[in-house]
């Protein structure tokens, strides 16, 4: 169905390949996963399938790329709409209407889908995907998932025989990309649907896959079956982790394959537990940051009430954070973490209660620029979004004098969290990963009290993601607040002291990581998963509790 024959893509000025000498072969009926390291090729890869490169973005491509019998090279992605449907990382850069219905149907439109048709793919797509309920919805008002839901759903309605996927679950809660990937694959088994898959959250979707697609980072490709891919990827999913280090042969894809490997040393671990309960995984199922909760509290609301018209988006909310805390904000999409962070930003005005944020628990409400800077700093969703100059440098040195700080501030932060970055690139020439560094660095040079991130990991591969936990357990040492809206269980894991559980705009749970998440089949880690009983969170704790019973 894809068919990547000797094909390399150059993009124009680019020193080296962005992918080399690709030989590679998706069947029909097939779900291939490509993974790689942040800014290996893989939406490189994507965007060639439909013939966006480089049609639209330009360089040279040397090779044949053919989808469905069609040559890319000849069929620009007007010529391949019926053939391939393309949901990119950021939904909102493909929406072109303004409710989800008519988003939904816009598709079916341009190919000329008759009126009955239509109406039928699109109810079928609503319950598909869960979306029933949001049907008139305007698109700004979405959540962040809810959007990837309608953007993914505005593609399936036109049947394409091939589905490309970039980080389809970078914004759904585990519940929502559980749906949305048990429905990829039902059209998959049942209907022959090609699916090719990029993702950094590999935990989510690396049991689902046919075949892996092998990214290194150096423009080469490889492919093959999942277990034997894993041997030697360059990023994994912790179970793969856990069995690696454990030196489990055929390496775990699943919590339950792992589960039937670890279940020697889970007896153990029980057995020891039970003659010496002193004994065991105390200190090692905590995040290593900083476990301070008796520094002065700096965030501060009181039964806060946020109504959007008629609907309530947080209804009492009241919450402490002190410094040093590293607080998770989880819970379903559209339970109410964003519109509680812009509350303490003050980009949402409460209809009831209060808010306080910084040092003296000042109201955010109408405070100005450099005043609100002092106090709080915020990470959006859409880290770009913040970025307005010409080039990094600029970018940090706007940052030094928004914030009044010694030139060269800003600079100095971002590389201490992703050093290499060249000063003269353009910001949106950056990964995803390099831009929420270049936008934390500009929070930072405040030095506020006070950071909230809001779904910070998006575009993050597992050594970003802990390079970025060892960010934020500094910033709490330093005596920073970190609150962070977040549906990665494994960054939670990592990283967070204490975990606040939302649903419907309120809180219906507030407690330590392990408390919290362990007891919750939905936010568990998957060391969690495979270890439980034992309360055991991260790659790291379980190899380091299991090494020390095999020695005793």
């Amino acid at each position: 169905m894809i068919i990547f024959d000797r094909v390399t893509i150059t993009y124009p000025d680019a020193h080296q390949p962005a992918v080399r000498d690709v030989n590679l072969r998706v069947l029909e009926g097939e779900l291939a996963l490509m993974v790689g390291r942040t800014g290996s090729g893989k939406s490189t890869l994507l965007r060639a399938v439909n013939g966006l490169v480089p049609h639209f973005t330009g360089g040279l491509l040397e090779g044949r790329v053919t989808v469905d019998g069609r040559d890319t090279r000849t069929h620009p992605p007007r010529e391949l709409a019926d053939v391939v449907g393309l949901v990119p990382q950021d939904p909102m850069s493909s929406f072109v209407t303004d409710t989800v219905e008519e988003e939904l149907a816009y598709g079916m439109e341009s190919l000329g889908i008759g009126p009955q048709t239509m109406r039928r793919r699109v109810e079928d797509t609503l319950d598909l995907l869960g979306l029933a309920d949001l049907r008139h919805r305007a698109l700004l008002s979405l959540s962040g998932g809810q959007r990837q839901r309608t953007a993914i759903g505005s593609v399936l309605t036109t049947h394409p025989a091939v589905l490309v996927l970039d980080e389809p679950t970078s914004a759904l809660d585990p519940g929502a990309a559980e749906e949305v990937l048990a429905a990829v694959q039902r059209l998959v088994l049942d209907l022959g649907l090609t699916v090719l898959m990029a993702e950094h959250r590999l935990e989510r979707v690396v049991h689902y896959a046919d075949r892996v697609i092998v990214l290194e980072g150096d423009g080469t490709v490889t492919s093959g079956e999942p277990a034997e891919m894993f041997v030697n990827a360059p990023v994994a999913p912790p179970v793969v982790q856990l069995g690696r280090h454990m030196g489990w042969d055929p390496l775990p894809l699943s919590v339950r394959d792992a589960r039937r490997d670890a279940a020697p040393w889970r007896a153990a671990l029980r057995t020891q537990q039970d003659t010496n309960p002193q004994a065991g995984s105390a200190g090692l199922m905590a995040p290593t940051a900083s476990q301070a909760a008796t520094g002065e509290v700096v965030v501060k609301t009181e039964k806060t009430v946020v109504r959007y018209g008629d609907f309530t988006a947080l209804s009492g909310v009241s919450v402490q954070v002190r410094r040093g805390e590293v607080v998770a904000i989880m819970g379903r999409n559209g339970a109410g973490k964003s519109t509680l962070l812009n509350a303490l930003v003050g980009l949402v005005v409460p209809s009831g209660g209060s808010v306080g944020i910084g040092a003296d628990l000042a109201n955010p409400k109408g405070m100005r620029g450099h005043e609100l800077l002092k106090r709080v700093g915020l990470v959006p969703q859409e880290a770009g979004d913040m970025l307005y100059a010409q080039t990094v440098a600029d970018e940090c040195a706007e940052a030094d004098k928004d914030s009044h700080a010694t030139p060269g501030t800003a600079r100095a932060l971002l590389e201490r969290i992703a050093p290499g970055i060249d000063d003269e690139t353009h910001p949106r020439d950056l990964s995803e990963g390099q831009r929420l560094a270049l936008v934390l660095a500009v929070v930072l040079t405040a030095k506020p009290p006070v950071v909230l991130l809001d779904e910070p990991t998006r575009g993050l591969d597992y050594p970003g993601k802990a390079t970025f936990a060892a960010v934020l357990h500094g910033l709490a040492d330093e005596g920073h607040a970190i609150v962070m809206a977040t549906h990665d269980v494994e960054l939670v894991a990592e990283s967070a002291t204490r975990v606040v559980v939302m649903a419907d705009g309120e809180i219906v749970a507030d407690g330590s990581t392990e408390d919290v998440v362990v007891s919750s089949p939905m936010f568990a880690p998957q060391v969690s998963k495979v270890m439980r009983p034992s309360p055991l969170l991260t790659v790291e704790a379980a190899v380091a509790e299991m090494q020390r019973v095999g020695r005793e």
